[in-house]
C-alpha cells in the first residue's frame, strides 16, 4: 500500500460506552506511530473516533512506512472485532471536524510534544477508571506542540483532576481540566509573572553582571524561587549587592532582554479576543515599563530601584511586590478591569507567585519549581507561552486565522 504523505487514517465507529477510545489507544502504543490528528464525537449513543497517524522517525528512523501500517491495521482490526466495532482505513489526508462541542462538561485538555498514543492512552484510561466518558476528542494544535482536548462527561471534577495530574507527571505531558461552557472563553484577564515566564531569566541577575556579583545573587534568587527563603529578604539582599551600579547599564539590560518563546503570539491572540493583559513582576519598574510600551500591556505592577545621582543606592523605593502584593495587584487589576476573579488567569513559575496563581480563576506554574506545579491549577512545561491560549479552548487555527485577518 502507498500512503499519501506518509500517514494512516483509522476511523472507528460502534455503540459508545466507557473505556473504548483507552482500550484503542493502548492498541496504538506498541507501535512506533504518533497522533498526527484525532477527534472523537458521540451523536446518539454511537460514537465515531477517527486517529491520523505517522510514523514516529525519532523511535524507529527508516522503518518501511507500508510494513508498519499494514501491522497497525492487524492490530486494530483485532481490537475492534474484540470491541463489537467497525474500523475503516484510509491514506491520510484533511479528516475535518464533526458535529458541535457539547457543554456542561469537562474539558481535558493535553499538551505534549511529541504526544504518543501510549500517553493519551493513558489518559483515557484514568478517565474510564473515575467512572466518566470521553464524549468527544478534537486536536486543537499540533504546533509548537501538540494539544488534544477530551469532552468528558460524568466526572468528580476535583478526583479526575488529582488522578489526571498524577498520570500527567507519569507520561510526562500536561493536562488541565476545566468546566465547560461559555465562560472558559469569558476569563478577561490574564496576569502573568515577568523574569523566567515572559521573558527569559531574571532581570536583577543581568544588573548583577554588571556589579561583579552574579553568582551570589544567582545563588539567593534560586533559593527564593524555591520557596526556601523570605522574598522580600531575598530582594532586599540581592538588591543591596548592586550599590553603586551606574543606572545607564538598565539602558544595557533592557536591550538583552529577550521574550520567551510565543510571548508576542500569546499576548496578540488575548488582545484580538477582546482579552486584557498584565504583569507583575518582583523585578523593577525600570525594565518592566519599557515591556508595557513594547507589548501593549494594559496593567502592571513592580519594584522601583532607587536611583540618587545616577547611581543604585542598592534601596528600593515604595511598597515591595512579594508573593502576597503579587495576588493583591491582581485583585487590582480585575476591579480595574471589571473583572470577576473566578475570570482571571495567572502564570507563573516561582514560589513568590502561589498567592496570585491560587487567587486567579485558573492557575498555570510555566516551567515551574516543584513547589509551584504542586499547588498550581495545572502546569505547561514546554518552552513556548502561547500554548496557555489552547487551555482556553483557543485552536492554532484560529490564532493562524486571526494573524491572517480572517
Amino acid at each position: 500500500m502507498t500512503l499519501a504523505n506518509s500517514t494512516l487514517l483509522v476511523t472507528v465507529t460502534g455503540h459508545d460506552r466507557p473505556g473504548v477510545s483507552a482500550r484503542l489507544l493502548s492498541t496504538l502504543s506498541v507501535f512506533p506511530v504518533t497522533l498526527v490528528d484525532l477527534e472523537q464525537v458521540v451523536i446518539g449513543g454511537r460514537l465515531v473516533l477517527a486517529a491520523l497517524l505517522a510514523i514516529d522517525e525519532r523511535v524507529a528512523p527508516g522503518v518501511s512506512h507500508e510494513r508498519a501500517f499494514a501491522e497497525v491495521r492487524s492490530a486494530v482490526e483485532k481490537t475492534a472485532i474484540d470491541l463489537g466495532m467497525d474500523v475503516e482505513f484510509a491514506d491520510g489526508g484533511d479528516n475535518g471536524r464533526v458535529g458541535a462541542l457539547p457543554q456542561g462538561r469537562l474539558h481535558v485538555t493535553v499538551l505534549a510534544d511529541p504526544l504518543r498514543p501510549g500517553a493519551l492512552g493513558a489518559i483515557a484510561s484514568c478517565v474510564a477508571r473515575a467512572g466518566a466518558n470521553i464524549d468527544r476528542i478534537e486536536r486543537l494544535a499540533s504546533y509548537p506542540v501538540t494539544s488534544i482536548e477530551l469532552v468528558v462527561s460524568g466526572a468528580e471534577p476535583e478526583r479526575l483532576r488529582a488522578d489526571l495530574a498524577l498520570e500527567a507527571a507519569t507520561q510526562s505531558i500536561d493536562v488541565a481540566v476545566q468546566p465547560a461552557g461559555l465562560h472558559r472563553r469569558a476569563k478577561h484577564l490574564v496576569v502573568m509573572d515577568v523574569d523566567s515566564t515572559l521573558i527569559q531569566g531574571e532581570v536583577i541577575e543581568l544588573l548583577a553582571e554588571h556589579a561583579g556579583c552574579a553568582e551570589e545573587v544567582a545563588r539567593v534568587t534560586e533559593e527564593a524561587m524555591r520557596g526556601e527563603l523570605d522574598f522580600e529578604e531575598s530582594l532586599r539582599r540581592r538588591v543591596a549587592l548592586l550599590e553603586g551600579l551606574d543606572a545607564s547599564v538598565i539602558d544595557d539590560v533592557r536591550d538583552r532582554i529577550v521574550l520567551t518563546p510565543g510571548a508576542r503570539t500569546l499576548i496578540r491572540t488575548l488582545k484580538r479576543l477582546g482579552y486584557e493583559c498584565a504583569i507583575v513582576s518582583g523585578g523593577f519598574t525600570q525594565v518592566t515599563d519599557a515591556l508595557v510600551e513594547r507589548l501593549g500591556i494594559d496593567y502592571s505592577a513592580a519594584n522601583t530601584l532607587e536611583i540618587v545621582d545616577g547611581r543604585l543606592t542598592g534601596e528600593l523605593v515604595g511598597p515591595i511586590i512579594d508573593r502576597k502584593g503579587k495576588a493583591i495587584a491582581l485583585e487590582r487589576f480585575a476591579a480595574e478591569a471589571g473583572v470577576p476573579l473566578s475570570q482571571t488567569v495567572a502564570i507563573g513559575d516561582g514560589a513568590n507567585d502561589l498567592d496570585m496563581l491560587q487567587a486567579a480563576g485558573l492557575g498555570v506554574a510555566f516551567n515551574a519549581k516543584p513547589v509551584v506545579r504542586e499547588q498550581a491549577d495545572t502546569s505547561v512545561n514546554v518552552p513556548y507561552l502561547d500554548t496557555v491560549v489552547f487551555l482556553l479552548g483557543v485552536s492554532r487555527e484560529e490564532i493562524e486565522a486571526a494573524d491572517l485577518g480572517l
